[in-house]
C-alpha cells in the first residue's frame, strides 16, 4: 500500500528532511518504497495531516528504532500518535528510540534526552 500513499505523504517528509539536513530524501525515498523503512500516517479521515519515517538499525550490539523523518500540520493533534511508534519498537526489540531533528522538538517529546548534539560549520 506505500505506493498508493507515497504520492501523499511525500512532501511532508522532505520537506522535514530538507528542514534539518539530517537525512538524503532520495535514499529515504527509495527505502520507504522498497519496505526498508517504514510510513507512518496521522490523518483526520480526509487528508494527512502528518507523515513519519522509521527504521530500525543494529549500532553498538543495540536494536534502535530510528525516526529518520517527520513532518506535519497540527501536532498537537498527532503528537501523542508517536507513543505508537515507540510500543511498535519494544515489539521489534528495541532498546531505544532515536529521533534527531531540530531543537524544539526536545519541549515536545516527553520522555526524551538530548545525549549527543550535532555542531556544524559551513566552510
Amino acid at each position: 500500500m506505500v505506493s498508493d500513499v507515497w504520492p501523499l505523504a511525500r512532501a511532508l517528509i522532505k520537506s522535514a528532511s530538507e528542514k534539518t539536513g539530517l537525512g538524503d530524501f532520495e535514499r529515504t525515498e527509495r527505502e520507504v518504497l522498497a519496505g526498508l523503512q517504514l510510513l507512518w500516517l496521522a490523518h483526520d479521515g480526509s487528508k494527512i495531516e502528518a507523515a513519519a519515517v522509521t527504521q530500525l538499525v543494529v549500532e553498538a550490539g543495540r536494536k534502535l528504532c530510528v525516526l529518520v523523518a517527520c513532518g506535519g500540520d497540527g501536532r498537537d493533534r498527532w503528537l501523542p500518535l508517536i507513543e505508537g511508534i515507540e510500543s511498535y519498537a519494544r515489539d521489534e526489540g528495541c532498546a531505544a528510540m532515536l529521533i534527531g531533528g531540530r531543537p524544539g522538538w526536545q519541549r515536545v517529546l516527553s520522555g526524551y534526552a538530548v545525549k549527543s548534539v550535532v555542531l556544524e560549520k559551513g566552510l
